[in-house]
C-alpha cells in the first residue's frame, strides 16, 4: 500500500506553557473503506522546553606575583573578587539551576594559596563545602625558572 510521510514543527509561546502536546491526525477518501475506524490516530507527546543560559564570570585581579616559598605562610595576599553571573537569556523560567564552582587552592607542598573570605549572593542560595574524598584537588606543581633564558 502507499504511504506519505510528513513532519510536523511546531511553534509554541514564550507566556503560555504546556506540559505536552496533542496531534489528531485522520486520513480520509472518497473510495469506499472497510475499515476507516483505523484511519484516525491520536498523538500526545511531553513538552520538555530548552534552556538558555549564560554563564559569565569577572575579577578586579588578573596577575598576582607570588614570593619565593617560605615567604607566603605568614601573610596572606591582596584580597580579589570574583563576580559569577547565571542569566537566562531564553524566554522560559528555569527552575532549580545547580551550579558547582571548584577552586584551586593548593600549592607546594599542599600550601594554600586560595582561600574564601566571604560570599555575596543575589537571589541565590550558596553553599561552602570543604573538598572531601570524593573531590580530587591537583596541587600547583612547582616552578623553578630560575635557569632558563626565556
Amino acid at each position: 500500500p502507499p504511504q506519505v510521510s510528513f513532519t510536523l514543527e511546531l511553534e509554541f509561546s514564550c507566556t503560555i506553557l504546556l506540559d505536552r502536546a496533542e496531534v489528531m491526525l485522520q486520513a480520509t477518501s472518497d473510495s469506499t473503506e472497510a475499515t476507516p475506524q483505523d484511519n484516525v490516530v491520536k498523538l500526545s507527546v511531553p513538552i520538555r522546553y530548552e534552556p538558555n543560559l549564560f554563564l559569565s564570570s569577572n575579577t578586579n585581579l588578573h596577575r598576582y606575583e607570588v614570593h619565593p616559598l617560605g615567604t607566603f605562610i605568614h601573610s596572606s595576599g591582596p584580597e580579589f573578587t570574583t563576580t559569577v553571573k547565571v542569566q537566562n537569556l531564553g524566554c522560559y523560567p528555569i527552575q532549580n539551576v545547580t551550579l558547582h564552582m571548584a577552586l584551586p587552592a593548593l600549592g607546594h607542598h599542599q600550601a594554600t594559596i586560595l582561600s574564601i573570605t566571604h560570599v555575596l549572593a543575589e537571589n541565590a542560595t550558596c553553599v561552602l563545602q570543604p573538598p572531601d574524598e570524593r573531590t580530587q584537588v591537583v596541587p600547583v606543581p612547582p616552578e623553578d625558572l630560575q635557569h632558563m633564558d626565556r
